[in-house]
């Protein structure tokens, strides 16, 4: 017996981040720092950023791939520090690895996580998230691993509360983020056909140039607060 596919969601990014605008819930009388994962986030994030009065800062995140196994991961890495390193714990087990050695093979990465950074937010040190309510946002979760080395970075910086905003995701993936994080807001609970840009009539890549348009331009709006 065949069922009729589900109608993608969302026209397009602008439209879902109105919707999860809506979605949110009151959020006076907090410090906010709005985080995207780029590329697909940041023009999710921005105008909730900008409608909400909050800084942007964008998380980036590489993957550590498994020895032999490039396509695998071991780990993540979302910066240059101890803390920053998320770690696959299965995977890890499984290919026998320690910390250490985890921790060697992600070395390689840093010079291109930095590189990132400097791209879309040159001389830019990361926006303070002690004591704030960060709200994390992407334009769909479909496996999580990303969102969850996110998520670990984001509590190593001691927030106040971590609520964690997307159009759409996995019933199954929210579920298990739940537990790192004090909210949970995501609109369209099922993902349609296993895939993010499903949920959406226009989903093209976004580009290294918009994500830089786009952070310029919030920075301009709204000031990062001094450490």
């Amino acid at each position: 017996m065949a069922f009729p596919v589900r109608a993608a969601r969302y026209q397009d990014r602008a439209e879902a981040a109105q919707v999860l605008l809506d979605a949110l819930p009151p959020l006076t009388n907090q410090k906010i720092v709005v985080i995207a994962l780029p590329r697909g986030g940041v023009p999710v994030a921005a105008p909730i950023a900008q409608a909400l009065g909050a800084p942007l800062d964008v998380i980036l995140v590489r993957k550590v791939g498994a020895p032999g196994n490039p396509e695998l991961a071991v780990g993540a890495i979302t910066g240059s520090e101890e803390e920053d390193l998320y770690l696959n714990i299965p995977v890890m087990r499984a290919f026998g690895l320690s910390r250490t050695e985890v921790q060697a093979l992600a070395k390689k990465e840093f010079s291109e996580l930095t590189r990132r950074r400097d791209t879309y937010l040159p001389g830019q040190a990361p926006a303070p998230l002690e004591g704030r309510t960060v709200i994390l946002v992407d334009d769909g979760i479909a496996t999580g691993s990303t969102v969850r080395a996110a998520l670990h970075a984001i509590r190593s910086k001691a927030p106040e509360k971590i609520i964690l905003a997307v159009p759409v995701a996995s019933s199954e993936v929210l579920s298990e983020l739940q537990k790192d994080v004090d909210l949970v807001v995501c609109p369209e609970p099922h993902l349609p056909l296993g895939a993010v840009g499903a949920a959406y009539q226009s989903f093209p890549q976004t580009s290294d140039d918009e994500v830089i348009a786009l952070l310029r331009s919030a920075c301009d709006a709204a000031p990062r607060e001094p450490n």
